[in-house]
């Protein structure tokens, strides 16, 4: 699907009715952060534990990575240190960088608080990397950039394989994912462009930018009908294939690719390609109205609705397509279903997530550079305020 014209913004607005987009220069950008807030009352521990609310009140690396980096773009130190304690204690041992974080804390079979799977999720790592990394540049805490270099040297020692024909892969974990001599398992959610970038700036001679250039290839290969999987796989005499085990199938992992697409910088040398090899969900949610909770990336056939966290996450890459019509229609469902400033009803961790990202991109909160670099409204126009409210607000549970 060819991309719209940009031309085509004074029609959005129309479109869109009274939601406004953030700008660089929109000082309402500077107003509380009520998803945020309502998200750390429910969701986080007072001790910096993010909690899943699912039948065994799980954690999950990936939860205590977001949550780092949302109490950055919301300029709250405190329960940045809260959520960066909590995880070393619990999910790391130690500090980061000596060892990667635990995927899966929680509850054991005789009722002890422990860590489940000692194996770790990539994602998660490249995200605490690289909030670490953000936090030590715009607070200006060398220790937390010390920390940051140090997990990607971890990164690069444990999770990042060099594959046959092609080069440097970022294996979902360190364990279980090299199936047998010839074949490998990824997941294409698992590498955003912007973070790769930014790890290049502090380690230009590291694996970063082949793996950006490479993420794409993965996509386009496995991606025919535009439309992404959940995991896919890689034979050493085929390349890119569908996944044996999980097949073809996208929808909770995918579904964060067109996330992090829609939020890539346009001036990005790979971001023309990475939407054109993902299109096919604009022509979806063009016929169909809504994203679906599983789809097939080889067949394009569909099954079931996404729930609303989905449409949250399509909004950055509808905006990126120049697909207003939609545009209007997804976030008309995320404002329907917004309940006490949460979304969903009962509210669910990854809904939550998903909208942090998807409308914190829209509203200007949440922006990154050509270099992958975050660019946070308070830097510039809410540092002063900001730093006022931080020293005399109490701490949230």
């Amino acid at each position: 699907m060819t991309l719209r014209l940009r031309a085509l913004l004074p029609a959005s607005l129309v479109l869109m009715g009274a939601w406004s987009v953030g700008s660089p220069a929109d000082t309402s950008s500077c107003a509380q952060w009520r998803l945020w807030q309502a998200y750390a009352d429910r969701f986080i521990q007072a001790d910096g534990r993010v909690v899943e609310f699912t039948a065994d009140a799980r954690t999950t690396s990936e939860g205590q990575a977001y949550a780092l980096l949302f109490s950055l773009v919301a300029n709250d130190r405190k329960r940045f240190e809260r959520i960066l304690a909590w995880t070393e204690d619990n999910l790391v041992q130690g500090r980061l960088g000596d060892r990667l974080a635990a995927w899966l804390w929680g509850k054991d079979a005789d009722g002890r608080w422990q860590v489940l799977d000692a194996n770790a999720a990539s994602d998660a790592d490249l995200w605490m990397a690289y909030a670490l990394l953000e936090a030590g540049r715009l607070w200006s805490e060398p220790e937390l950039t010390a920390r940051a270099r140090a997990l990607m040297e971890r990164i690069k020692a444990s999770e990042v394989v060099c594959l046959p024909q092609l080069g440097p892969m970022l294996l979902p974990g360190p364990y279980g994912f090299h199936t047998d001599e010839k074949t490998w398992r990824f997941n294409p959610s698992y590498l955003p462009l912007q973070l790769l970038r930014a790890l290049a700036e502090h380690d230009p001679g590291g694996p970063w930018q082949r793996l950006a250039e490479n993420t794409v290839t993965m996509i386009q290969a496995t991606a025919p009908k535009g439309l992404v999987p959940d995991w896919v796989a890689y034979d050493a005499q085929k390349g890119f294939i569908p996944d044996p085990i999980k097949g073809s199938i996208g929808s909770f992992d995918a579904i964060r690719v067109y996330l992090w697409a829609g939020m890539l910088d346009a001036s990005d040398a790979l971001a023309g390609a990475l939407l054109e090899a993902i299109s096919g969900m604009q022509q979806i949610l063009d016929e169909i109205g809504m994203p679906p909770m599983y789809l097939d990336a080889t067949t394009g056939t569909t099954h079931d609705a996404g729930p609303v966290g989905f449409s949250a996450a399509l909004l950055p890459y509808l905006k990126a397509g120049n697909n207003w019509q939609q545009l209007a229609r997804q976030r008309r469902r995320v404002l329907a279903n917004r309940f006490s400033d949460l979304i969903g009803q009962p509210p669910r961790y990854y809904d939550q997530n998903l909208a942090l990202f998807g409308e914190g991109a829209l509203d200007g909160r949440i922006r990154f550079a050509s270099n992958g670099q975050l660019l946070l409204s308070w830097v510039d126009l809410c540092h002063a305020s900001s730093s006022q409210h931080s020293s005399s607000s109490p701490s949230y549970p």
